[in-house]
């Protein structure tokens, strides 16, 4: 009980930024999180101009996923980030072996690659710099070796990494995660770039206007009128929605017209449904960290639902799937890697990325069904140690081999200007 009241102490703290992984270590040690924001809050009462505080609160109220309050940790964060563009995450050593710069985005725990999960407990001090619309990068940059790209892609990044031109004249060192390569993960674009691409399977995607929607909800027109050769069933899901919210497999007309008169966004993304079941009838999702060209296994799911979340997929409850979970970690390599070698090398060469997460399955056939590729995955290793004991060593692999990655990178030669 002696970490208590020393973590709740951290909240207090006027200097301290704890960030998302601070946060979630929090919670492991049995901090009650509803206890922490009114400390934040204290905090930000004594000074309104505290934006570690700010930035901390609404990180927590994300964390809680609230729905009805994601509306204030968006003002919260907007209000740190207008005070203040820079925030620290210190290395275990007073003398850090690298200083990592980490371009940010404004935006919940999917928006930024969580560079605090990667590097907890490493020789690596990051710097947080945010880019938010109207605030571009400063003219001087912070103290840094290396500089990372976090945003991950969607509309409301978009901008902001068109806007990373300056970068590299800025800072004079490696980028890793070039922006103009983040800019090309919509969903629709990877579909098209991994068409084609041997031992891959990841269905044709269309980024479709909701009128367009309502016509074949009405059927006054049909599915392939949009997306050339499919039809029902289909994947929908709003642009810019992660973690399956609002993800939903469609069976017919009707049921779209349904989907649609709940949902008020202006697009979304559809793509024919693929069913993956094992012959066992359980659906099977794998996350994939692709370090370098390098795959790291992360997790494997295994659920009666077709919409995999490790969350629900009852792998807390089911010593067998955490058996299969084991297994399938000490066998990756020889098994997995092994059968999908060539489509990952052709996803690795086609994104052209020094990390990135990929979400996928297996087709019957033997394809790696690609459900997703993504630079801002969260990749931890919070789950209790107690239930899973045979992941922090896997995940030690994978954040072994991503401090690998940014050592070779700082190591790399610029071209002369």
């Amino acid at each position: 009980m002696s970490r208590l009241p020393q973590a709740l102490a951290s909240a207090e703290d006027p200097a301290r930024f704890i960030g998302f992984m601070g946060l979630m270590r929090m919670e492991l040690a049995g901090v009650d999180l509803y206890k922490v924001g009114p400390q934040l809050e204290a905090r930000v009462r004594r000074n309104p101009a505290d934006a570690n505080a700010l930035l901390d609160l609404a990180t927590l109220i994300f964390l809680l996923m609230d729905p009805a309050h994601r509306d204030m940790a968006f003002s919260l964060q907007s209000r740190a980030l207008a005070l203040q563009q820079i925030y620290r995450l210190p290395a275990t050593s007073p003398h850090p072996a690298m200083r990592l710069l980490a371009i940010y985005g404004p935006g919940d725990m999917t928006a930024n690659t969580p560079l605090d999960c990667l590097l907890e407990g490493s020789d690596v001090e990051t710097t947080l710099l945010y880019v938010t619309p109207g605030r571009p990068l400063p003219h001087e940059l912070p103290e840094h070796d290396l500089v990372y790209v976090a945003m991950g892609e969607s509309d409301r990044s978009l901008p902001l990494l068109g806007g990373l031109d300056s970068l590299a004249r800025l800072s004079g060192k490696t980028i890793v995660n070039p922006p103009s390569r983040i800019a090309l993960l919509g969903r629709d674009k990877v579909a098209a770039r991994l068409d084609g691409v041997a031992g891959v399977r990841m269905p044709a995607t269309l980024r479709a206007l909701r009128r367009s929607l309502e016509e074949v909800a009405a059927s006054r027109r049909a599915v392939a009128s949009l997306l050339a050769g499919a039809n029902f069933p289909l994947i929908i899901r709003p642009v810019g929605s992660h973690g399956g919210k609002d993800l939903e497999r469609l069976e017919d007309a009707p049921s779209l017209a349904r989907y649609l008169a709940a949902a008020p966004e202006a697009e979304f993304y559809i793509s024919p449904f693929v069913d993956y079941r094992s012959r066992d009838a359980l659906y099977r999702k794998v996350r994939v960290a692709l370090i370098e060209g390098r795959s790291y296994a992360c997790h494997l799911a295994i659920s009666q639902n077709w919409m995999v979340h490790y969350a629900n997929a009852g792998m807390f409850d089911s010593a067998e799937k955490r058996a299969e979970e084991e297994r399938f970690f000490r066998e990756f390599e020889q098994v997995f890697v092994r059968r999908h070698e060539a489509a990952l090398r052709g996803i690795n060469e086609a994104l052209g990325l020094d990390y990135v997460g990929i979400d996928c399955g297996e087709t019957p056939e033997g394809k790696l069904l690609v459900f997703e590729v993504d630079t801002a995955m969260i990749v931890h290793a919070v789950d209790p140690v107690e239930v899973f004991p045979y992941k922090p060593a896997q995940m030690r692999k994978v954040f072994d081999a991503f401090r690998t990655l940014l050592g070779h990178a700082a190591e790399r030669v610029l071209p002369s200007a």
